[in-house]
């Protein structure tokens, strides 16, 4: 089915020019059919797909979806709006940082499908590293593995400059060893949120991230 209409990006293209209260209350109707009432339905679909093959994932959208609404508490931009919706699959929701989720990101600028581990604690990274350390076989296959590395080339992330003195030489074999984040994503065009195949698209992609997810899940379980 189609979710998307090309009024979805002329909502955000709009609100890019005009990120105000009084304008988004005029444009509230579009808003609420053209943009959160389809995302929802794609959230949805998504959560569905994902429970079948990872029963943990949670089905309940309202908890998978970001407001629309930027917190302006400490931000030097006080643009009321978001130019994008969003959402996370995982155990719990928004909020959960601790399971290697799967993200949309769909909006006036970026269009973007990812997931990972965004979020990790210093003991995270510890056991994530060791795993890598110790697994390193695995770890690359995982990389090299055909369909994730054609849709999302590598994992991303913040690095440390300093490591530990068993990890530094391993580094040159290595490099993602120094790694304090562990996520991946790719770029989407207009073209595919608008197409009647978006689901199965986006659906193909989380498919292709299940092995790394689930290596990344196993390494800070333990």
């Amino acid at each position: 089915m189609q979710y998307f209409t090309p009024k979805f990006f002329k909502f955000f293209d709009e609100l890019a020019k005009n990120n105000n209260k009084e304008w988004f209350e005029k444009n509230r109707e579009t808003y609420e059919k053209e943009v959160k009432s389809p995302f929802k339905k794609l959230v949805e679909d998504l959560s569905e797909k994902l429970a079948n093959d990872l029963p943990e994932i949670n089905r309940n959208a309202s908890k998978a979806i970001f407001r629309i609404n930027r917190d302006i508490r400490f931000s030097k931009d006080k643009s009321p709006y978001k130019v994008n919706v969003a959402a996370v699959f995982s155990r719990t929701g928004t909020k959960d940082d601790l399971y290697p989720g799967f993200y949309i990101h769909f909006g006036a600028d970026d269009i973007i499908v990812g997931g990972g581990k965004y979020f990790c604690s210093k003991e995270d990274v510890a056991k994530i590293r060791q795993e890598i350390f110790y697994n390193h076989e695995i770890f690359k296959k995982l990389l090299n593995d055909k369909a994730f590395k054609e849709k999302f080339g590598t994992l991303q992330g913040e690095k440390n400059k300093v490591l530990e003195p068993q990890y530094k030489e391993f580094s040159s074999i290595e490099p993602l060893i120094a790694n304090k984040q562990f996520w991946y994503y790719a770029k989407l065009t207009r073209k595919d949120i608008t197409s009647d195949k978006l689901d199965e698209l986006v659906y193909s992609y989380f498919r292709s991230s299940y092995k790394m997810n689930r290596f990344l899940f196993e390494a800070t379980s333990n």
